[in-house]
């Protein structure tokens, strides 16, 4: 009982390969845009590693100078040296008081510092400069006062 036409003229057949004209032109513009866009990154990542290799170099060459330079001069100064470094032994001691100190401070007026900018501000320039000083004194006298490690290393 069913009837055949009326259901397939439901249906109808479309054509959807793309004509030879449309084709290379829908292609050939993205495909050219993806590749000029592909190259364009690839040289700047090119660009970026150039880049990177000249730093790392630049700072390389840096730290070996200065490694060098510091080497000479506690090899011209090798009772200073040795001096710089109990030095620093010693200041690292006050430092760690310094900073017991400073921590028992905190934990006493922790809520003070919460509810108030001026005890803020108090405690920032009572204890501040003197641990920015001493930080910057300790570095020093540690780096001057140093052991070799390396090949050709003096040992006092």
């Amino acid at each position: 009982m069913s009837n055949p036409n009326p259901v397939s003229s439901l249906f109808t057949q479309v054509d959807i390969t793309p004509t030879a004209s449309s084709k290379p032109q829908q292609t050939h513009g993205y495909g050219d845009e993806h590749a000029i866009l592909l190259r364009q990154i690839l040289t700047a990542q090119d660009r970026q590693n150039e880049l990177m290799e000249e730093l790392v170099n630049l700072l390389g060459t840096n730290h070996k100078q200065r490694q060098h330079e510091l080497a000479q001069w506690k090899k011209a100064n090798p009772h200073l040296s040795v001096s710089c470094r109990k030095a620093a032994e010693s200041l690292s001691k006050v430092q760690v008081e310094f900073i017991d100190k400073m921590t028992e401070e905190v934990h006493d007026n922790a809520d003070v510092f919460m509810d108030g900018e001026f005890m803020l501000n108090e405690f920032v320039d009572r204890f501040g400069p003197r641990m920015a000083h001493l930080n910057g004194v300790l570095q020093v006298l540690s780096q001057l006062g140093a052991t070799n490690n390396g090949p050709g290393a003096q040992t006092s």
